[in-house]
């Protein structure tokens, strides 16, 4: 039972746990192997989007209504660090480039992507994106970023170094179209699209090249 508005999801391979956002403001942690929760660790409001770290023991949280980024110590079981976006608030989707030390994380006012470096905790760069950003992906084997936006428009960022970013294309959609899955093995971005009006609801598949 994790009380109320479970939302995002994230699993630990390496320790067999799945990490939950919920509620006011936790990130509960459940034993894979039989559904329990075994503990959670407070945050000050509602998480939004998280990533882990697969060589190290962080998880980096948006925390859209306390203005930061909130850094875990999954070991520890705390929370060791906050961290202000700065340039954008109403951080929702994030997206990690552990191998270069980067958090991407949009924010919706205004709507900007901002990169901050895991190390230090300080912002390093921001990119305008288009409107109502609710998922962001990292193609490593591209060096781009993916942002799905709710107006519409899938923003496609090329990464030219760590600190250097510029926008590419902006792809139409649907209104409303702001959730989706990267599954970088199949080059393939997957994005849902509402029913609104006479859009119908469906899934849309985008091939990257």
């Amino acid at each position: 039972d994790l009380k109320d508005d479970a939302d995002n999801v994230r699993y630990d391979d390496s320790s067999k746990r799945i990490y939950v956002g919920f509620g006011s403001g936790g990130i509960a942690i459940v034993n894979a192997a039989d559904g329990k929760e075994i503990g959670s660790i407070k945050l000050t409001a509602h998480p939004e989007a998280f990533e882990l770290e697969k060589q190290g023991k962080r998880i980096f949280v948006n925390v859209p209504n306390a203005r930061h980024v909130a850094v875990m110590d999954r070991d520890k079981g705390e929370v060791i660090n906050t961290w202000k976006t700065d340039l954008a608030f109403g951080n929702f989707p994030m997206a990690l480039d552990e191998a270069n030390h980067r958090l991407f994380i949009g924010c919706r006012m205004p709507s900007k992507l901002v990169v901050l470096d895991t190390e230090s905790g300080n912002v390093v760069a921001g990119i305008e994106i288009s409107g109502d950003p609710d998922d962001v992906f990292y193609d490593s084997k591209r060096h781009r970023l993916y942002t799905i936006c709710g107006a519409g428009k899938i923003d496609t960022i090329e990464q030219a170094d760590s600190n250097t970013y510029k926008g590419l294309t902006k792809t139409n959609t649907a209104d409303g179209a702001r959730t989706g899955l990267f599954v970088p093995e199949r080059d393939t971005l997957f994005i849902a699209v509402p029913h609104r009006g006479s859009q119908q609801a469906e899934i849309r598949a985008y091939q990257v090249e």
